[in-house]
């Protein structure tokens, strides 16, 4: 990581000659700050030299996660993050802040299925699949192994240590005990593209403190579009469906064939300490549904609870949500989404708060409820169903996104962060 500049290295702390609040202590003055909702910051921060200062500086993060004041955001990258903003959403506050686009590579373009996952304060961006214009054929995507890190305090993008393995669509989960990210399987399947593309089943971990990737032992199989959640208490990295072979139809269109089952990599050895060097190894989980109830899984979410020793997973299954149970390796109906998407729009996925939230974009005209506004009508709308698992009950929010096109969710990466 590149050394920090003289003007960067004096946002990191506050120190007794800035005063942020005349007549208080800047102990209690910096308190009193902490509590303002990260999405009204960037507004604030302007008053003046000092709140600029505190609003940038490493104090605000601590004292935001001392005192249990963080906003849990949704960050969305709708498209190639070099060419199109990513944004951070509010939901609490129906606010937008945008993110600077990623650093541009003049060779490279069109980037897609890369991964983004939070550590601490901070949002990671690895993989995907892209164009390269110095390789032939030009029209043939290649995995990229470029890894990027968002800095919440500089407010700028970091480069850090490459993969091992390039790779896109690929399972990814941070291990928030051990400063750690895991990645494991993937190829190079880019999204203008239905079939075809590599996969591999290559394994590796992301060491925050020294900025290097370790490889793992390897999935016992070749494994792409599959989805990855660590559950910290029992110590275990899952890794579930995707596709790996394909099949050719009609001796031309190559088709996927999807997994139904899971494997987990043990984390933690018998007596609860760490797995050292490559890890432990997978143990696979047979499948998780019969043959003929859907084609292939949907998207995962995972509700991280204090109180509950092991993580909830959550799948959207077109309108339906199912709850996975691990001792019976099967999904079970939990709830279905109140209101349809029209035309077969495509749903977001993810957990706030400890709510799962169903997104969709609109374009205005699709539902009575968005006719309110003649400003939503031109820009369309997000419409966000909330499911509360403890409450068993719905609500739904309406929100204006800031994005020049409609969002495709079946393309759009998105990741939480709470800062």
């Amino acid at each position: 990581m590149p050394p920090l500049s003289s003007t960067q290295q004096q946002l990191l702390a506050i120190d007794d000659t800035v005063t942020l609040i005349p007549g208080l202590l800047n102990d209690v003055a910096s308190l009193i700050l902490s509590f303002i909702p990260y999405s009204h910051q960037s507004r604030l921060k302007r008053t003046c030299k000092s709140w600029f200062i505190f609003f940038s500086s490493k104090t605000l993060f601590f004292n935001r996660r001392k005192f249990k004041s963080h906003s849990h955001l949704l960050c969305i990258f709708p498209e190639d993050p070099s060419i199109s903003f990513p944004f951070l959403f509010d939901p609490a506050h129906l606010a937008w802040r945008p993110l600077p686009p990623l650093p541009c590579n003049p060779s490279t373009y069109s980037l897609c299925n890369f991964t983004s996952v939070s550590l601490g304060p901070h949002i990671y961006l690895l993989g995907g699949s892209h164009f390269d214009a110095r390789s032939f054929p030009l029209d043939r995507p290649l995995p990229s192994g470029s890894a990027f890190r968002f800095n919440f305090i500089t407010y700028s993008w970091e480069r850090i240590a490459p993969m091992i393995s390039p790779r896109g669509s690929f399972a990814c989960a941070a291990v928030h005990g051990l400063n750690q990210i895991i990645v494991a399987g993937g190829g190079s399947r880019h999204s203008m593209f239905a079939a075809a593309g590599s996969r591999i089943n290559s394994v590796e971990r992301y060491e925050v403190e020294g900025n290097k990737w370790v490889e793992m032992d390897g999935l016992p199989r070749f494994r792409a579009g599959c989805v990855g959640f660590v559950a910290e208490e029992s110590g275990e990295f899952w890794v579930m469906g995707g596709y790996g072979e394909s099949r050719i139809v009609s001796g031309v269109f190559p088709v996927d064939e999807y997994y139904r089952d899971a494997v987990v990599m043990e984390l933690k050895n018998n007596d609860g300490n760490d797995v050292d060097g490559a890890g432990g190894k997978w143990r696979e989980v047979g499948d998780m549904w019969e043959e003929g109830q859907r084609a292939r899984l949907g998207k995962i979410v995972v509700l991280e609870d204090d109180d509950r020793r092991s993580p909830e997973v959550f799948m959207l299954d077109q309108t339906d949500i199912l709850r996975y149970d691990m001792a019976l390796n099967r999904w079970q109906k939990e709830t279905s989404v109140p209101r349809k998407a029209p035309d077969e729009k495509s749903f977001g996925f993810v957990v706030l708060d400890g709510e799962l939230h169903v997104m969709t974009h609109l374009n205005g005209l699709d539902w009575s409820e968005t006719r309110r506004s003649r400003q939503h009508k031109k820009a369309g709308t997000l419409f966000i169903q909330i499911y509360h698992p403890r409450k068993k009950t719905w609500r739904s929010l309406v929100a204006k996104p800031p994005f020049h096109h409609p969002l495709d969710f079946s393309t759009a990466v998105m990741c939480t962060i709470r800062l």
